[in-house]
């Protein structure tokens, strides 16, 4: 018995991989956004905010009792082994709600199922019937996360640098998207990966 589709998209951040993510939604797909669930997992009442503030501190959250994700960044991300604490706290939430999303469609032999993942190329991820790569050039994502996000430049840099290296990500890409240009020309490539997921096979369990 054939199995939906399940497609991963992934870029650099400052890419643009969300506004992939929005127009492949627009012909059909299925959305697993885990940026959006991260966020969703650290919410007050979730035993993941409460691991963080024992591992991190209070001052990881705001007056309101919320997490405050620049506090968090500026403590964890100079620090290779409080990254590693924080990944180890955060992912296995995350990844239990990715696979409940997943599971919802895994059955719909119709259903194109999208992992908008942001370190897609850095982990494997079994079952995937193609990874879709939305690639930018580094100056260009820099440029996006200072106009558009509000980054400090030397932050958006430095973070733009901690990633793997386009050069990686491209190696292990089957489709690439290049998000150098205007909406118009991100539309006709997204078209075009919508296309090809289309003639893409159905898995079987």
């Amino acid at each position: 018995m054939n199995r939906m589709k399940l497609v991963g998209l992934g870029g650099g951040i400052g890419s643009g991989k969300s506004s992939v993510s929005v127009l492949l939604h627009e012909f059909g797909a299925v959305i697993v956004d885990a940026d959006l669930i991260a966020r969703s997992v650290v919410e007050p009442g979730h035993g993941v905010l409460d691991a963080l503030v024992e591992r991190f501190g209070p001052t990881v959250l705001t007056s309101s009792g919320l997490l405050d994700r620049k506090a968090l960044a500026e403590l964890v991300f100079p620090d290779p082994e409080a990254v590693k604490a924080l990944n180890a706290i955060t992912h296995p939430a995350i990844g239990k709600e990715i696979e409940r999303q997943i599971a919802v469609h895994v059955d719909d032999v119709e259903a194109v199922v999208m992992l908008d993942a942001p370190l897609l190329f850095e982990r494997d991820r079994p079952g995937m019937v193609g990874k879709i790569l939305v690639d930018v050039d580094e100056e260009i994502a820099v440029s996006r996360l200072v106009k558009f996000r509000s980054f400090d430049e030397a932050d958006a840099r430095r973070r733009v640098t901690a990633q793997m290296t386009r050069e990686e990500r491209r190696a292990k890409a089957d489709f690439v998207i290049d998000n150098s240009g205007n909406l118009d020309a991100l539309r006709i490539q997204v078209r075009a990966a919508w296309k090809w997921i289309g003639e893409l096979e159905n898995p079987t369990p």
